[in-house]
């Protein structure tokens, strides 16, 4: 099953106003058994989202395994995202203050009481992409690893290590 087997579920979400209670309920899904975090961020909220599905619309949704990973600060440093939104993370980090100051304030004091992101991003083995690639990509989360980068060149309060959901084969 990929993105594209999901349409009709996607139509469903978005005509009805569909909840992520309700969503995550749909037969269609049980099979996958991704944490709630992985479901509501890549199928529920991006789903449809037509750069993403692009770039993603092709995995076999059923063949990656997530898992609530710890990663170093310096790996996010040149991690790349998706072809279609190529350069996005750079834009987020070259106003990392704006992007910060427009999300609700409980992210702004996390940043600066942790030096980290409120919530994980999803990152994925880039073998799942392409069997010849190696390393891990941003799948969703671009804003917040921008806001990291920037964080790193203004010098202000970064972790050392960052949390992230990792799906790999």
């Amino acid at each position: 099953m990929n993105l594209n087997d999901l349409s009709s579920l996607m139509e469903r979400r978005r005509d009805r106003g569909r909840s992520f209670e309700l969503f995550r309920t749909d037969p269609a899904l049980a099979n996958l058994r991704w944490p709630d975090d992985v479901l509501r961020d890549f199928l529920f909220d991006h789903g449809d989202h037509g750069p993403f599905v692009n770039d993603y619309g092709h995995l076999e949704l059923s063949a990656i395994t997530w898992t609530l990973e710890t990663i170093p600060t310096a790996d996010f440093h040149t991690m790349p995202t998706g072809e279609s939104e190529a350069g996005l993370i750079e834009h987020f980090a070259q106003h990392s203050v704006h992007w910060v100051t427009v999300r609700p304030p409980e992210v702004g004091r996390h940043w600066e009481d942790h030096g980290t992101w409120l919530r994980p991003p999803l990152l994925i083995d880039r073998r799942l992409l392409n069997p010849a690639n190696s390393g891990l990509q941003v799948l969703e989360g671009r804003t917040r690893v921008g806001v990291l980068r920037g964080r790193l060149r203004e010098q202000l309060h970064v972790a050392p290590r960052h949390q992230a959901w990792v799906g790999r084969p």
